[in-house]
């Protein structure tokens, strides 16, 4: 059995001014743009990746309200918006809530069952 999970990783000051660029590179379309709290509103780090988003010629719907330990209510909700929008692309903006329950959304995306029963093991 083999499995393989390449990441890209980009870091650094100013590097959320690359995400339309890179998102582009890689041929998507349509992005879930997936967040927490106020604070990238308040700092203007939404704004920054919307603006990127838009110079590349990328569209894109918000989905926030993540908490710690995200909630399975928000992911149904995001996985219904991701198939109802045609979106092909989840951009997770914050930190590991955010990442989890993007992830969780795009493994509803993929999978044709409930997903309480992935996390209850059924």
């Amino acid at each position: 059995m083999n499995f393989c999970n390449p990441t890209k990783v980009i870091f650094g000051k100013d590097t959320e001014n690359q995400v339309g660029s890179e998102i582009k590179a890689l041929g998507y379309k349509k992005v879930l743009v997936h967040f927490g709290s106020t604070h990238i509103k308040k700092s203007g780090l939404l704004e920054s990746v919307h603006k990127s988003l838009e110079e590349a010629g990328i569209e894109y719907i918000d989905l926030g309200g993540v908490v710690p330990n995200p909630r399975m209510q928000l992911v149904k909700e995001g996985v219904v918006l991701c198939q109802k929008e045609g979106i092909n692309f989840i951009l997770a903006v914050g930190g590991g809530s955010v990442i989890d329950s993007a992830k969780a959304i795009a493994y509803g995306l993929a999978n044709n069952f409930d997903l309480e029963e992935l996390y209850l093991g059924k």
